[in-house]
């Protein structure tokens, strides 16, 4: 029983990363162009806003300090650099990028954690690495300089975010839907003032911009956020990092069947490599723990009158 509820929990969470693979897609079809900050404000703070309707619970105290920097971790930080990087490169070639989180989850966990340091995911880690890299071999798309910075930062800023997320937990009694809801908001929030100064409101939204926008927010980031942090709270940091590992193979089969670009038999072997490397971190294996503050159990008052 154990063992298909753990199945369960992966293939939930796997819905995420799959369904973010599609964000390439979306900004580079269906948004206005060169507005990656607008794109992000909008997916973060329409998601946030709708969810915290359905929770009435408020952080409290220290929760403020570690719900900011919870969303600009996972959410501010990371979404202006996933739409930056999309705009300065191909969906692969920015998923290839930017898979290098599992890497720096390990690394960080190493450094500030204690944690162990496993050989096969070292091992599974480079094999993702390198099959994602078959499936952008084909690519005629020059690297760019600036989006590859933005992929890098995006990856350290999710890793440590996932660390953070499961070291602290979340708030004494409040639900997934409001600590998904609060890191949402609040990262919206963060990026509202950069986005205004930085980027022009389209004076004109076409019904395919307004339904980008409403599919990154409401798929993206409504279901896709709360099965992630639900996957967070359930599985291991590290198996957690390597499904990210299935978005650039959703960008890549997208890019196939919907903008008819070519997808080669090296490419195909890239993408059974990474379902390899992600079953090689399967929770049946001796993962990397990450301690986590669970609240103090009640203090048993009969007991002091025994």
């Amino acid at each position: 029983m154990k063992t298909y509820q753990t199945l369960i929990d992966v293939a939930l969470t796997a819905l995420a990363p799959i369904i973010w693979g599609s964000t390439y897609i979306v900004t580079t079809e269906l948004l206005p162009k060169d507005l990656p900050l607008l794109a992000s404000m909008i997916r973060a703070l329409g998601a946030g806003l709708i969810l915290l309707l359905f929770c009435k619970i408020r952080p409290v105290g220290m929760w403020w300090g570690k719900i900011v920097v919870l969303g600009s971790l996972n959410i501010g930080l990371f979404f202006y650099c996933l739409f930056a990087a999309a705009y300065y490169l191909p969906g692969g070639l920015a998923a290839l990028v930017m898979s290098v989180q599992p890497l720096i989850v390990m690394g960080l966990g190493v450094i500030f954690f204690q944690s162990k340091l496993s050989l096969p995911h070292l091992l599974s880690a480079l094999l993702g690495v390198f099959a994602i890299s078959l499936l952008v071999l084909n690519s005629t798309v020059k690297l760019n300089g600036w989006g590859v910075s933005f992929g890098l930062i995006g990856s350290c800023s999710m890793a440590l975010g996932i660390l953070l997320t499961k070291h602290w937990g979340r708030p004494e009694g409040m639900s997934l839907l409001g600590f998904t809801g609060w890191q949402l908001t609040l990262g919206g929030l963060i990026l509202l003032p950069i986005a205004l100064w930085y980027e022009d409101v389209p004076e004109v939204l076409t019904i395919w911009n307004i339904s980008g926008y409403a599919y990154l927010s409401l798929v993206g980031g409504v279901f896709g956020y709360l099965v992630w942090f639900r996957g967070i709270e359930k599985l291991n940091p590290v198996t957690t990092s390597f499904l990210g590992f299935l978005s650039p193979v959703s960008a890549s089969l997208l890019g196939y069947l919907i903008l008819e670009q070519s997808l080669t038999q090296l490419q195909l072997v890239g993408a059974l490599a990474i379902i390899a490397s992600v079953y090689m971190t399967r929770p049946q294996t001796q993962q990397l723990s990450v301690p986590t503050k669970s609240p103090s159990p009640p203090h048993d008052h009969k007991e002091d009158e025994k």
